[in-house]
């Protein structure tokens, strides 16, 4: 057994040195502890490597805001450690790293283990609202709400010390990190590409799960083309600790047909042999983009791409469902110009954009979309006190009226939005 902390990612190996790579990874807001289960009866077949995303179970806090990135440092712990070819099962947005493995790099992984997992989990807007809260709260809502998530009433009334624990491992996050991975979640979506996922996968889901369930499940194995089912009575979205031994035999079972093919590192190719399969036509000619009439890119889709970021989907969508022939033009005007001109830009950070937009409109007197403003405020990063402290400023320069105007509208929205979930 051996236990380190890389530059990369926190992790730990059990099992012997020349078995085959079996790497299992975490849930958002657990430790690599949560699989504790499992090891006893995987580390006998299995070289298992557990890692900590970063800021969680004392990893160092290097926030990582995609899932991609996670998946980079991942691979380049790997790769200190020699271990080229392995299976991979993973928790929630470990199981995102397993998806976006198995996308991008399909030569390292033999097998994958998909486990309370979602091509997309749920909205961007509740994972950057959940972040919101945090950077408003702390964690300490979230950790006392997760065991409702990640526990069936039953288990959670039975076990009170693993119920506390849990508490524990998700008041001991960093905030910052936490925040990082509910961006990643929030922007992961493979909907439309797992087609692509060539590997053998287990779906493995909790029949009570109501974080990401069977029907999240059932998405997976229909778009997966060697992918089967499983699902696990009585369990919710912690399975592996629920329901350990269940888990247990499901992963040994799937894993069992690729531990031969996980031994050694595998060399690289001869060149003769470096051609891949035939790729989709978008990644082997990627669409140009669209240009205006003066040759420059158009900025409609990054503008729309930022403005769905600050503002949130639901807010976005409603303004373009509203929108109809008199007023269409002037939603694309705000979309490309506002947002793909000069929210684009790189001089300023979306914060400091957000102070500006914030005195431009108590000084207008434009209460509706100060609302707007004041919300994208908190998901750009100002927190409640530096809201306060805008609107104090905005007293002296654009008047005690307009100041306390915004003040009214700006409070609403604050209490909204940094209130503990349920």
């Amino acid at each position: 057994m051996s236990e380190t902390t890389t530059k990369t990612l926190q992790y730990r190996v059990d099992g012997p040195d020349d078995a085959p790579v079996l790497i299992l990874g975490p849930s958002l807001g657990t430790t690599w502890h949560m699989w504790d289960r499992q090891i006893a009866d995987l580390s006998r077949e299995w070289r298992v490597f557990r890692y900590d995303l970063p800021g969680h179970g004392g990893a160092p806090a290097h926030p990582a805001a995609a899932v991609g990135d996670l998946t980079d440092r991942l691979l380049a712990t790997l790769d200190e450690l020699g271990i080229q070819r392995f299976g991979y099962a993973g928790c929630s947005i470990g199981g995102a790293v397993g998806i976006d493995l198995a996308l991008r790099h399909p030569q390292r992984v033999a097998s994958l283990a998909l486990v309370a997992a979602s091509p997309r989990f749920g909205t961007a807007d509740e994972f950057r609202r959940r972040g919101v809260v945090v950077r408003t709260n702390g964690l300490d809502p979230i950790a006392r709400s997760a065991p409702e998530s990640w526990f069936t009433q039953g288990f959670a009334a039975a076990q009170p010390a693993i119920v506390e624990w849990a508490v524990q491992m998700v008041r001991t996050t960093d905030p910052g990190c936490y925040i990082a991975a509910c961006e990643a979640l929030a922007a992961f979506d493979v909907r439309e590409d797992l087609g692509r996922v060539g590997v053998p996968t287990l779906v493995l889901v909790g029949s009570e799960d109501r974080v990401t369930g069977p029907a999240e499940a059932r998405t997976l194995v229909a778009g997966i083309a060697d992918a089967r089912l499983a699902l696990v009575p009585g369990a919710s979205h912690l399975a592996p600790v629920e329901q350990p031994a269940a888990v247990t035999d499901l992963l040994a079972g799937h894993f069992a047909g690729v531990a031969q093919d996980t031994h050694t590192a595998i060399p690289a190719p001869p060149s003769a042999m470096l051609s891949a399969p035939v790729a989709p036509i978008a990644e082997i000619a990627p669409a140009m983009p669209q240009m205006t009439a003066s040759g420059r890119p158009d900025p409609y889709e990054p503008g729309m791409r930022i403005r769905r970021e600050i503002l949130g989907d639901a807010h976005v969508d409603r303004v373009s469902a509203e929108a109809d022939g008199f007023t269409a033009d002037f939603q694309e005007l705000a979309t490309r110009y506002a947002w793909g001109e000069i929210w684009a830009r790189e001089g300023l950070d979306r914060r400091t954009r957000s102070v500006v937009t914030l005195t431009a409109l108590v000084a207008g007197g434009h209460r509706e979309e100060l609302a707007v403003h004041t919300r994208a405020a908190l998901r750009n990063g100002l927190t409640p006190d530096e809201i306060r402290e805008i609107l104090l400023h905005t007293a002296v320069y654009c008047g005690v009226p307009a100041a306390a105007a915004a003040f009214a509208v700006a409070r609403e929205v604050v209490q909204e939005e940094t209130a503990p979930g349920p």
